[in-house]
């Protein structure tokens, strides 16, 4: 069978790196189009600055920007001088320490380095305004321009074609499958066609009838004059040889220009653009993505940058230009297929840093259908529905820019939008004094100011010690009541934002099976914990399946990407349908859970009426339920579902009849931490598509020999060289957060997945994945902010291994 034709939109650093990924691996009739003239197309890549940091708190964005580095290196279109980012502030040196901690976590060599080091390093630096710096001696800078057009000539020798001056007006398509574009030279016939059309890839989307949730932003950038201190330096026809430098404290950075020093400004005002009203024409100094200078907004940052380097105040701004970038509501990339037309793919709002990396992602998932780096982070079904308006990409992607140099905590929320999705219980739980934060624009209460005074009622071994101020934040001590209380007593847990789908019709057991490793075929009120595989064998989500009717499943999933994992590959006759926001679920557990739910139903509650991992149609309080036997904080209980518009009276008989037990509302801080201390996993956090079951302690949930299913045959003689492991922190107190390194004897060995105080147990818990021959009792240590914590490997689950207290 010969390979695919194909037609990507945009010959900028992103369409040339895809071409050549994709030919390298044997599909060669490729054709690359832009509106511009080539090769200087007038995109972002003509005037990027080029700096490459690689470090990122994403691992897989680490991952993409290091192969992108690696090739750009093979290429001679890369300056490795280092990357340094100062510390001015007590807060930014801390940050540098935790970031420091994701470099080694991901295999990127730094370190942290003192102020004498740095002036040492950028003898332009005014020492005594610096606490220190990260320095990355693998960072550097990206010759984009130069990259495409060496790119474009290797993948040319393969086969691809590069056409400039040529607009696409039209997808074309039938039968909801790509057949190629229209443009002003023509036709393109293609299987397959990838929009890598940067900051036009709204208009490109579009012509599929897709949300790219995207906005153009204008970043400001400018040149000094000629520096004394850097003439003479850059020899032999070299631009820089100082490390590009980073100011995050006053949204700035640095590189030379041979004898002058290039200046990029995230200070400012966001600069939205309408890329429809831009100047398509291509110019010896004109780009459409070039903007005119507002020197109004830069007077500031010049004015900061002159306090940093001395050197400036012996200068001025020669030139400038208000660049047009990508930004996203969450600051994340764009890459995946349409959920309508099949063989349409985005590759959008990637930036130089990480081109190459996502461009061998894009290629591998093409050609080989798993990408050896999880994109789950960049998917674009990752966002709901309410995510794509562009009031909300408008809103989210400027605030982005704002924040994209600032110390974000990983639980801070938004401030703003926010209550765009609220469950039916979300009144009862303001009257409790939730504090709520957001995820998938749903307001979650993390936990409850109305349980505090319970804090004076827990017994002394069950108080948690204080926190550090890092920790300490978005978290309050109320959690530890919260999950005593579960454990003790009886709690109700608002899981409604938990996404589910529906998958109904004739086939739908076979559908399931094949993309599922655990055994479905069981008898109605079955309810099922399994995975879904890629085609080489990792984990793409952990899904619960409910069997309520023969061929009608009620399937808990991980979010959007599996609808549309569901949709891509439902047979005719087999429908998927979103119920999320149709209905509600409370979790009720605890010891107490029986005596509070058995009185309001005539239904048998009892273990032998309804046992674990079962389902039943039930009637609780006169209120149509579905009750799954089912319990992520490891206690007796039921998540219980019923539609939105019974839900409030659910909550409020569910609470009225608690009351003589003790019943509270719990929220998200409390859950996670019962979780960790049942040892179950959390997809995307504790594993994603490059861990296998075996890897990650859920084989549990294979069934090879249940026949045929996705990835089935990729997991043949596997044998573990890593494991995520449980361990304990020796000290008792220090909670660290998640993606911390983690060594062995010494080495920097693995990184911490999720973490959380365990209230249960104790002490602090941590998931990290290690090395195979880590195992139980073995000693490590956590860095945490640059010190080491003692750490052990742990037998999990920590609390009742023996499953007697969720069977009972």
């Amino acid at each position: 069978m010969s390979a695919p034709k194909v037609v990507i939109v945009g010959a900028g650093i992103v369409g040339a790196n895809l071409a050549d990924e994709l030919t390298t691996r044997g599909w060669t009739d490729v054709t690359v189009l832009d509106r511009g003239p080539l090769p200087r197309t007038g995109g972002s890549t003509s005037h990027a600055p080029g700096l490459v940091f690689q470090t990122n708190a994403a691992k897989a964005m680490t991952d993409f920007a290091r192969y992108t580095v690696e090739k750009l290196v093979a290429l001679d279109c890369f300056l490795q001088v280092g990357g340094m980012e100062v510390a001015t502030t007590p807060a930014r040196w801390e940050d540098l320490k935790r970031k420091h901690g994701w470099a080694t976590s991901w295999g990127v060599p730094g370190s942290l380095i003192d102020a004498d080091e740095c002036v040492r390093r950028w003898p332009l630096l005014d020492g005594s305004r610096i606490l220190g710096a990260l320095h990355v001696p693998t960072d550097g800078l990206a010759r984009a321009a130069k990259a495409v057009e060496v790119l474009a000539a290797r993948a040319g020798s393969r086969g691809a074609r590069f056409l400039g001056t040529t607009r696409v007006t039209e997808v074309l398509s039938e039968g909801g499958r790509v057949t190629g574009v229209r443009t002003d030279q023509g036709d393109f016939p293609a299987d397959v066609v990838v929009s890598c059309a940067g900051f036009w890839g709204r208009e490109i989307g579009a012509m599929v009838g897709m949300d790219v949730p995207l906005l153009p932003l204008a970043h400001q950038y400018a040149k000094t004059g000629q520096l004394a201190e850097l003439a003479g330096r850059n020899t032999e026809g070299a631009e820089a040889s100082l490390p590009i430098l980073r100011h995050q404290d006053q949204d700035l950075y640095f590189r030379e220009h041979v004898d002058r020093l290039g200046i990029g400004s995230y200070a400012h005002r966001p600069m939205p653009v309408d890329e429809s009203t831009l100047d398509p024409s291509v110019t010896g100094t004109t780009m459409p993505s070039m903007l005119p200078f507002t020197e109004d907004d830069f007077a500031p940052s010049w004015e900061e940058s002159r306090l940093l380097l001395p050197a400036l105040r012996r200068s001025k701004v020669e030139e400038g230009f208000n660049g047009i970038f990508s930004f996203t509501p969450d600051g994340q990339s764009l890459v995946g297929e349409s959920a309508d037309v099949r063989g349409f793919w985005l590759a959008e709002a990637i930036w130089v840093t990480h081109s190459a990396g996502i461009a061998k992602a894009v290629a591998e998932l093409l050609v080989d259908g798993h990408s050896e780096v999880d994109t789950h982070d960049i998917d674009v079904h990752r966002f709901e529905e309410v995510q794509l308006a562009p009031s909300y990409v408008d809103e989210t992607a400027q605030q982005n820019f704002v924040e994209v140099y600032d110390i974000l905590h990983p639980l801070q929320p938004k401030l703003s939008p926010r209550d765009l999705r609220v469950t039916p219980f979300h009144a009862r739980q303001r009257e409790l004094g939730a504090v709520f934060l957001e995820a998938g624009g749903w307001e979650r209460p993390h936990w409850f100011e109305a349980n505090a005074p319970l804090l004076e009622k827990l017994p002394q071994d069950a108080l948690p010690p204080e926190r550090d101020p890092w920790s300490a934040r978005f978290h309050s001590p109320v959690a530890a009541a919260e999950a005593w209380h579960t454990r003790n007593g009886v709690a109700l847990y608002d899981m409604t934002p938990l996404k589910r789908v529906e998958i109904s019709g004739p086939g739908s057991l076979a559908f399931l099976q094949s993309l599922t490793t655990n055994q479905l075929d069981k008898p109605v009120g079955s309810v099922t914990y399994t995975l879904m595989l890629d085609n080489a064998g990792g984990i793409r989500s952990d899904v619960t399946v409910a069997r309520l009717e023969p061929e009608v499943f009620q399937v808990g999933i991980n979010g959007n990407i599996d609808v549309d994992h569901f949709v891509k590959h439902a047979p005719a006759g087999v429908q998927v349908r979103d119920t999320t926001g149709g209905t509600c679920c409370v979790g009720v557990w605890g010891p107490l859970a029986r005596d509070l739910v058995q009185p309001l139903s005539r239904e048998d509650f009892s273990h032998a009426g309804l046992k674990y991992f079962r389902a039943r149609k039930a009637r609780i309080a006169g209120v149509p339920v579905v009750a799954l036997r089912l319990s992520y904080v490891g206690e007796l209980g039921w998540e219980i579902y019923t539609s939105a518009d019974n839900g409030l009276r659910l909550w409020d008989a569910l609470w009225a009849a608690g009351q003589p037990l003790g019943v509270i509302a719990a929220g998200r801080a409390a859950f996670n931490s019962l979780r960790l201390e049942k040892g179950y996993r959390l997809w995307g956090t504790d594993m994603t598509t490059e861990h296998d079951p075996y890897e990650a302690g859920v084989d549990f949930a294979v069934r090879p020999a249940k026949g045929e299913f996705l990835g089935r045959d990729a997991l043949e003689g596997r044998t573990p060289s890593r494991r995520l492991r449980c361990l304990t922190v020796d000290d008792g107190r220090t909670v660290v957060l998640g993606k911390e390194p983690v060594f062995v004897d010494g080495v920097p060995s693995g990184y911490v997945t999720s973490a959380a105080y365990g209230y249960t147990v104790g002490r602090p818990i941590a998931y990290a994945w290690l090395p195979a021959s880590a195992d139980i009792g073995s000693s490590v240590e956590i860095e945490y902010f640059g010190r080491r914590v003692a750490a052990t490997v742990a037998a999990e689950p920590l609390v009742d291994p023996g499953m007697d207290r969720i069977r009972r």
